[in-house]
């Protein structure tokens, strides 16, 4: 049997860390102008995939998006991370009447303890971007295809866009450590969705952050 996946980045996220992570985008102008417009395309990929009633948010992180999966009354909501802190502290910041509409669960994207076809959604926003090993994503994908009856929403940096080349220049001037590391990913869009296909959806629909400019998309995928 095979070890389960793990990603080195997502070791970072004790109590301390996950309570900066849900503090940092009320901050800054720019990251509230930033989420605002995240919350907009995500309302319209929610949208696209049928305003889904059973919605698995994986990873919810610090539960930034639980307002908004909130706002169609009847939904219910799975708060999904795999840092029992990160759960831990959206149930303790976000509101009451937001955090009794969600069933939290600590868990790994990569081996979700759902049964199949459980959800209607999977809610996946800023995970792949971490993810440089198409191996890794292919798995995350295909599990994300058995525990969805329906659709994926998933983010991710993807290239064709100012931002991409300026970020690939950037890399091309930049010295890692002896083992390389490194946790963000612009990954090509022709290979992310044959990815997609590879693991049984097709996609249905994409919405860009800043068309032609940010990296940042969002993929409206349907289980084929």
């Amino acid at each position: 049997m095979s070890e389960p996946i793990k990603l080195k980045f997502s070791e970072k996220y004790d109590e301390q860390h996950a309570q900066r992570y849900f503090h940092k985008h009320q901050k800054e102008f720019s990251r509230r102008m930033s989420h605002r417009r995240d919350e907009q395309v995500a309302r319209k990929a929610l949208a696209l995939a049928g305003e889904p009633g059973l919605v698995l948010d994986l990873p919810c992180g610090a539960g930034r998006f639980w307002p908004l999966l909130a706002e169609k009354q009847n939904r219910v909501i799975i708060g999904a991370d795999n840092s029992a802190d990160m759960v831990a502290t959206a149930c303790k910041f976000q509101s009451a009447d937001i955090v009794k509409r969600v069933k939290p669960v600590v868990t790994s994207a990569f081996d979700i303890e759902l049964p199949d076809e459980s959800v209607d959604s999977i809610f996946c926003m800023r995970l792949l971007h971490h993810i440089g090993d198409s191996a890794h994503r292919v798995s995350l994908l295909k599990e994300f295809h058995r525990v969805t009856r329906d659709t994926a929403i998933i983010s991710l940096w993807v290239d064709g866009n100012f931002k991409s080349w300026k970020r690939a220049r950037e890399e091309a001037k930049r010295k890692r450590g002896p083992d390389g590391y490194q946790n963000r990913f612009v990954i090509p869009r022709a290979t992310i969705e044959a990815e997609f296909v590879q693991a049984g959806f097709r996609v249905q629909e994409h919405v860009d952050f800043i068309p032609m400019y940010a990296m940042w998309r969002v993929y409206v995928l349907r289980k084929v």
